[in-house]
């Protein structure tokens, strides 16, 4: 048992996820989906601006009944608008995709760490140092994003909900009566 539990930590560590920051508690985001909890280890090492940034919102109950605006099958799953997404306080659908926070938006971060499956990286428009508080979850490999976009995290628990996530119809993948994030915490809840 004691030679599995070395492997499990030497794993970690080789793929960045062993570090006592990055095993902190706090470097966690829990998202409730409809279906279930989302566990997401946060990456202060990689991007900490970011990070930080998501940690404050969340911290203040501002991602609470976003809506997942864009949702492309294959690609991603995007939510964050507080501005404009909130399902609960002042949401505009034809809107949602075009806020931000009360928070300044952020330089690039931009690191060597891909995208896969379950990585989460923030949104921005062209400028590259225009992110704020939207972000990304990948459904599958997108290594064209690589180098291009701060990636702040990655899925560890429940992937399965984020799976379940509806899909838009649009041609940008625009979603109609979309899913939300019911409740975002810091931590791993």
């Amino acid at each position: 048992m004691k030679l599995v539990q070395l492997a499990t930590a030497f794993l970690l560590a080789v793929a960045g996820f062993g570090s006592a920051q990055a095993q902190s508690n706090e470097d966690f985001l829990t998202i409730q989906l409809k279906d279930g909890p989302v566990v997401i280890q946060l990456m202060p090492d990689v991007a900490p601006k970011h990070v930080a940034q998501i940690k404050e919102l969340a911290s203040k109950g501002e991602y609470d009944n976003v809506a997942f605006h864009r949702v492309i099958e294959g690609f991603m799953a995007q939510t964050g608008d507080v501005q404009f997404g909130d399902m609960e306080n002042g949401f505009e659908p034809g809107r949602a995709g075009t806020g931000g926070s009360s928070l300044p938006d952020i330089e690039a971060e931009f690191s060597s760490v891909p995208f896969e499956r379950g990585t989460v990286g923030m949104a921005r428009s062209q400028d590259p140092n225009s992110a704020n508080s939207q972000f990304f979850i990948m459904f599958a490999e997108g290594g064209f994003l690589n180098g291009q976009y701060t990636v702040v995290g990655k899925v560890v628990a429940g992937m399965e909900y984020v799976d379940k996530i509806k899909r838009g119809e649009g041609g940008n993948g625009e979603v109609t009566d979309p899913d939300r994030m019911i409740k975002v915490t810091v931590g791993r809840n």
